[in-house]
């Protein structure tokens, strides 16, 4: 195939040669003996304007001498409609303030995570606002908002002990940070500006980069005062800390636990970590400076349906939703006695057996929604009136499931008490039926919110979380628990943080001293832990421990089964 198309690009400018000097076509040469065909007199089957001759023409056919079809312009690649602009050079300031934070995080990470990952983290919000100043970009109120977040969200290592709420926090923190940071309100940029410090992060190391060799021919005088200022200021600091410090015990012991412990052996991990705070930095700085626009990528709608094939089965499900509250109404009013007689369950499997299928049917019932407004039928007022009166009945039932579903997670802890797991999927249940209440409030005022709304009732469902001290939750809602019935489940105690130390200090011996044994192992193992690494509640129970030590023998506490083992559903 390319041979013949090579060959015919090359007759192509001897014929067009051929027909400029003899007017004739090569398609249809000109009769031997003459030049042209008016010295010939017309072909059989030529046109010559009579009636009853009519020229030949062959639309189907290709004409191979002719000009090319104009083509129609691809379409661009989603990379390229997202493709960032060029980022204003790297000012000293963002310098700065990147070097700042590296530092921060190698003195202040390396012990734990606490108060110090706030501190080592305010830098690079310096280097980000440093950044966006110079790019001529502005604070709008989500931008602020998304800010205010990500700092409260951060509070909370500094607050709570627990790993899990606060690692659920740091992870809601980089959402709002790159919310704020790429300024996304669509639903492509909502999901995809996390990805966007990966991209940053190749390219604002080239941008750093760039901007030191651009400072390469700075001279002596600009940068050698600097230097010599840090100089003279870090030996005076050392001279007379040392002095003060030797001076008086107190201000010693104050400095101590001031100033962080550097050592030779933990010089790589605080290298590495240094590193890793830079880095950071550097992408959220040239993130401000140049983000990528996620909020370009267009999600094309569904085709949309007709109005019975689209209603039909949505009305159908309605119905199902309607009976399926109509009995949990029967059950609230005619109470649980005459259920668990006819079915045959005890009380805590009847509420084990219900809530996890509630929760599947709330997580589902969200994907039918959002399906069912992809190829929902939009050719005027009537579709759009049907649509808000269909998908509204079908939230406000799912509201009563999810009212079921926290009802009967409500009679589960009764019967066997609060765990983690519990409280979490609980608290998911509760910001479920948040989500589907925005929904329902998208439909009246419109969804350009929407995914903002979402993404920030997330985020503020984390902090409420974190802020609430889960496994204080747990330890309190036990102890209330074995102050009713003297039931308790000394074992589970044992894999808690810190924060349940307060509510756990409520027992009676020996209950209390075994609750608290694996919590005073734990922090015995740790030792000292710098003010920077230690959290309020580790605070706290170290407080609390240190009054009213642990003093039960490991005998003791064995025969109340606190080292047994446990399986958590």
């Amino acid at each position: 195939m390319s041979e013949n198309t090579g060959g015919a690009s090359e007759a192509q400018p001897k014929a067009a040669e051929a027909e400029a000097a003899t007017g004739v076509s090569p398609t249809h040469p000109a009769p031997a003996g003459g030049p042209t065909a008016e010295a010939t007199g017309p072909r059989p089957g030529a046109h010559t304007g009579r009636p009853g001759w009519q020229p030949h023409h062959h639309p189907q056919q290709p004409q191979p001498w002719g000009p090319p079809h104009p083509r129609q312009p691809a379409k661009p690649s989603w990379a390229t409609v997202v493709r960032p602009a060029e980022a204003a050079p790297i000012r000293t300031a963002t310098l700065v303030a990147v070097l700042a934070s590296g530092l921060a995080a190698a003195l202040l990470l390396a012990d734990g995570v606490g108060p110090g990952l706030l501190l080592a983290v305010v830098p690079a919000v310096v280097a980000a606002y440093a950044a966006a100043r110079v790019a001529g970009r502005t604070a709008r109120p989500w931008t602020l908002a998304w800010v205010i977040g990500c700092l409260a969200l951060l509070a909370v290592p500094a607050l709570r002990d627990s790993a899990w709420p606060s690692m659920l926090a740091v992870l809601a923190a980089v959402l709002l940070g790159a919310l704020a940071l790429h300024g996304s309100r669509t639903w492509p940029g909502v999901f995809l500006s996390p990805l966007g410090f990966a991209d940053s992060t190749v390219s604002g190391i080239a941008w750093v980069l760039k901007g030191l060799r651009s400072r390469g021919g700075v001279g002596k005088d600009r940068w050698l005062p600097v230097v010599k200022a840090t100089a003279v200021a870090v030996a005076l600091l050392v001279l007379f800390g040392a002095l003060f410090a030797s001076a008086d015990a107190a201000f010693a012991d104050l400095l101590g636990g001031l100033v962080p412990d550097v050592s030779v052996e933990d010089g790589p991990i605080r290298f590495m970590l240094f590193v890793l705070g830079a880095v950071i930095a550097v992408a959220a700085a040239r993130t401000a400076a140049a983000p990528l626009r996620w909020d370009r990528i267009q999600v094309a709608p569904g085709k949309p349906r007709s109005r019975i094939e689209w209603a039909l089965p949505l009305v159908v499900l309605n119905l199902l939703f309607a009976g399926f509250n109509a009995v949990q109404a029967a059950v609230l009013f005619g109470g649980y006695d005459k259920v668990l007689q006819s079915t045959g369950l005890t009380y805590a499997e009847y509420a084990r057996q219900g809530f996890w299928q509630l929760l599947w049917a709330t997580l589902l019932t969200l994907a039918v929604i959002a399906l069912a407004l992809r190829w929902a039928p939009r050719s005027g007022a009537g579709d759009r009136r049907l649509v808000r009166v269909v998908l509204g009945i079908l939230c406000a039932l799912t509201l009563v499931v999810v009212a079921a579903a926290l009802r009967r997670m409500d009679l589960y802890v009764d019967a066997y008490g609060l765990t983690r797991l519990r409280v979490s999927v609980a608290a998911m249940e509760l910001w479920l039926g948040l989500v589907i209440v925005l929904i329902m409030a998208a439909g009246v005022f419109g969804a350009r919110w929407l995914p903002r709304a979402v993404a920030g009732s997330a985020a503020a469902a984390v902090l409420a979380f974190g802020l609430l001290s889960p496994d204080g939750m747990v330890a309190e809602r036990n102890v209330a628990r074995y102050e009713k019935d003297q039931k308790i489940d000394l074992a589970y105690f044992q894999s808690l943080s810190a924060d349940a130390v307060p509510a756990l200090d409520r027992l009676p011996e020996p209950q209390r001293s075994c609750a608290l044994r694996g919590i005073n192992d734990n922090m015995s193992r740790a030792g000292d832990v710098p003010w920077y690494a230690m959290s309020m509640g580790e605070y706290r129970a170290r407080q609390i421990l240190r009054e009213r030590p642990v003093t039960v023998s490991y005998e003791v506490c064995s025969r109340l089964g606190t080292f047994g083992s446990r399986i958590e559903y």
